[in-house]
């Protein structure tokens, strides 16, 4: 292999070019390519571009986007791309490295950097006052873990992270080994992203998953896109929503930030993507005031009311609501008392703009909303999604085809984990189901969530931290309180295939496992193995690895978590841990009876394209909240206030990013080269602070009681932001959302409405976590 690991940080000079006209084409194509070639080379791109996205090959890990029914040869986009070559590197980190470089000096290495190193191919450890991590056996590695766990007072002194990217068979042996073990502690990384959705799912409908399908897309009359930007987060849901312009569907965006995703989308498989001008998505932008979203949904929903009341028994689907729902006559009477005004000023938009949506809303039979965490990440986010969950019920508008709620997931299988028990407060019936198939008592007493953990992290009270994946330490609100929490552990544990922030940020001890990627084929003792994932829409299928593992003595991670539960809790308990690793069938018969929905686990996830799982609200209108009835909710506005020469800022991802993982330093889709120490304001926001576009700041968040948390040394980039509203790139600016900053009911950090204000740079430190 000729590619070279980054010997020194790349220069950060920004260049910040024109915003382009479309997304994808020629150019999303030819990057894919060019990026994969150079990652992998000619012969490793070729069989695992071939296999991406294939019912016979493996699962994309860069989003939970569904597949279609029937797939072309080429079903991936160029993130998938980039996340493919990322995982599957040929090139791995030597043994030298971890001499040559000390914990303390990586830990001044950016995410980038730290990425760009090669795949990790050999447990290490750094012990207690050492500098180095240092090689260390499996066996070794595995008895160190046992041992700290076995010394601690009480389980629940340990906790127990996991990562989207971790497959059903995975999740399910965890979850499993950390309950047998006494705890509850099984925060993961949904509690950061669409925790708000469960929740206000969960208590609405019943269900805090999708209501639709892959085709419910190309069936519906009108699809609003909220608070997310495809082109970048998840691309392939924009040939989804090119297929439903198609065919006659009606597109509208509303966002803060003008995502060209939504404007403009050459698919590069088609004619007209490559030679002409490509397809235009979005026939209204509603450029909303970060925070917005609520009131917006709430005068639509009023809007629609009203034209019931113009036009009685013509609006609203009073059979579905008079069979299906409660709550109607409360959400009449609250909605009474909406102020046009104070909508106006919570939404910054015209009313006039809000009700021609609301006029679309009424003319269309079949309605899909879809988010992602521009709703989910605000201190109203649960109620803004029962407020979708209300509109969308006005009008029979779940449980129909081309109609739903449909939140869009990240991680690949962040949604599976959740099924197969990856929460720290799973259900008595999951718990019963358990307990039964594996004769033992599961603990009842809820356990923590991300947030939760570091605040008792700070307190001394979670001792050990072991994550299956992920990076907490970047990912998390609150990046100083975050890191000394993490430091003042005993012993953290990654299983990664790459580093990262969190390798570098350690308990007094630590271990790096390495384990297998998805792309990696999965040999054990029957022979070569698969395993499931379930995408947004409820569908599982498998995923099968395409290429040799990159070193020999890597282990899968239902290997790790097998061999960890058997050095914890002994060979002769009731769980046949061994067995479990011998054969992942096994796996499956054991979800099959714990978990409803996967009768036939091992036959059916076997069939190409696998099975969907049932869903009592999209399949047949039954919904199993308290009631069984669909609940229309009442919910007060919460307006993000504004206070004089301050932003609401919120945190975006690049395009050549996922979640924490930097493959390069660009976001040519906002018009960014070579750097992301930048904020995007709006013009007339600057002319009112008396900034100019190219003027480096420092970022200043304020949080009552507390001393600033300051961002340093920023350029300011002039970009159509929402008036009084800017942006910067997460996982950089989690230093400025405090940990106390989370949403009423799921605790999920507000990372999209942080109150800041702009200072011209007094140094060039980077960033000050100030009381945190």
């Amino acid at each position: 292999m000729t590619r070279k690991p980054l010997s020194h940080e790349p220069d950060r000079d920004v260049v910040v070019g024109a915003l382009p006209s479309a997304v994808a084409g020629v150019p999303g194509a030819a990057n894919a390519l060019q990026y994969a070639l150079r990652e992998l080379g000619p012969a490793r791109a070729l069989t695992l571009l071939s296999r991406i996205n294939q019912k016979d090959g493996f699962d994309c890990m860069s989003c939970a986007w569904p597949d279609p029914g029937h797939r072309s040869r080429i079903e991936f986009c160029e993130n998938g791309a980039r996340a493919t070559a990322w995982e599957a590197d040929p090139l791995t980190v030597p043994t030298t490295f971890w001499a040559e470089h000390p914990v303390s000096e990586l830990a001044e290495r950016s995410e980038y950097w730290l990425g760009s190193q090669g795949r990790l191919v050999e447990p290490v450890h750094k012990p207690a006052g050492s500098d180095h991590y240092v090689p260390i056996g499996w066996d070794d590695a595995f008895a160190l873990v046992a041992d700290r766990l076995r010394g601690l007072g009480s389980p629940n002194e340990a906790a127990f992270y996991t990562s989207g990217r971790t497959s059903n068979e995975a999740a399910f042996v965890y979850q499993l080994f950390v309950r047998a073990f006494g705890t509850n502690n099984l925060p993961d990384c949904s509690n950061m992203c669409h925790e708000s959705t469960g929740a206000a799912l969960g208590q609405t409908i019943g269900i805090g998953k999708s209501t639709v399908s892959y085709d419910d897309f190309e069936r519906a009359e009108l699809i609003v896109v909220m608070g997310q930007n495809p082109g970048t987060n998840h691309p392939r849901m924009l040939t989804a929503l090119e297929n439903a312009k198609r065919a006659g569907a009606t597109i509208v965006a509303v966002n803060p930030l003008p995502e060209v995703g939504l404007k403009r989308y050459k698919n590069p498989q088609r004619v007209r993507g490559i030679a002409g001008r490509g397809t235009e998505l979005a026939d209204q932008f509603l450029q909303i005031r970060s925070g917005g979203d609520m009131a917006m949904l709430q005068w639509i929903s009023k809007r629609v009311l009203e034209a019931e009341d113009r036009a009685p028994g013509t609006v609203l689907d009073h059979a579905f609501l008079a069979e299906h729902t409660l709550g109607l006559a409360a959400f009449r009477a609250h909605l009474q008392h909406l102020d046009e005004q104070e909508v106006a000023t919570a939404t910054g938009l015209p009313i006039a703009d809000i009700d021609r949506l609301a006029e679309r809303y009424v003319a269309a039979d079949r309605v899909i909303v879809t988010w992602a965490m521009g709703l989910t990440q605000h201190r109203k986010g649960v109620d803004t999604i029962k407020e979708i969950v209300n509109l969308l019920l006005l009008r029979g508008n779940i449980g129909k085809p081309g109609a739903g709620a449909s939140p869009i997931r990240g991680h690949s299988n962040v949604q599976g984990d959740r099924t197969m028990g990856i929460w720290e407060r799973m259900p008595d019936a999951f718990l019963d189901a358990l307990g039964a198939e594996f004769s033992f008592r599961p603990p009842r007493e809820h356990g923590l969530d991300s947030v939760r953990c570091i605040e008792a992290m700070r307190r001394g009270e979670v001792k050990v931290w072991f994550a299956l994946g992920g990076n907490l330490v970047a990912a998390i609100s609150d990046t100083g309180a975050a890191e000394a929490a993490m430091r003042g552990t005993q012993l953290t544990v990654q299983v990664s295939t790459k580093l990262n922030r969190s390798h570098v940020v350690t308990g007094a001890e630590a271990l790096i496992l390495p384990t297998l990627g998805r792309t990696d084929v999965d040999l054990q003792a029957t022979g070569a193995q698969f395993v499931t994932v379930e995408d947004s829409v409820c569908a599982v299928h498998a995923t099968h690895g395409a290429v040799p593992p990159v070193a020999p003595g890597l282990l899968s991670e239902v290997s790790i978590v097998t061999r960890l539960a058997r050095a914890v809790l002994g060979e002769d308990g009731p769980i046949d841990w061994a067995g479990f690793e011998r054969d992942y069938d096994t796996i499956r018969a054991s979800i099959e009876r714990v978990v409803p929905g996967f009768q036939d686990f091992n036959v059916r996830a076997r069939r190409a394209g696998g099975f969907v799982l049932p869903n009592g609200p999209r399949d047949s209108r039954t919904f199993p909240t308290p009631t069984g009835k669909a609940m229309i909710t009442v919910n007060e506005l919460l307006p993000v206030e504004r206070p004089p020469g301050r932003l609401i800022l919120q945190t975006v991802r690049s395009h050549d990013q996922f979640n924490t993982t930097m493959y390069g330093l660009n976001d040519r889709y906002r018009g960014i080269h070579g750097g992301r120490d930048v904020v995007f304001v709006n013009p007339g926001d600057l002319a009112e602070l008396g900034l100019d576009d190219g003027e480096r700041v420092d970022v200043v968040s304020e949080w009552p009681g507390e001393p600033d948390r300051v961002l340093r040394d920023y350029r300011v980039v002039a970009f159509p932001t929402a008036r009084g509203c800017a942006a910067t790139y997460f996982p950089e600016a989690n230093v400025l959302v405090p940990l106390a900053s989370t949403a009423i009911g799921s605790n999920t950090p507000v990372s999209k409405a942080i109150v800041v204000r702009l200072e011209r740079a007094r140094s060039t430190t980077g960033s000050d976590p100030g009381a945190s």
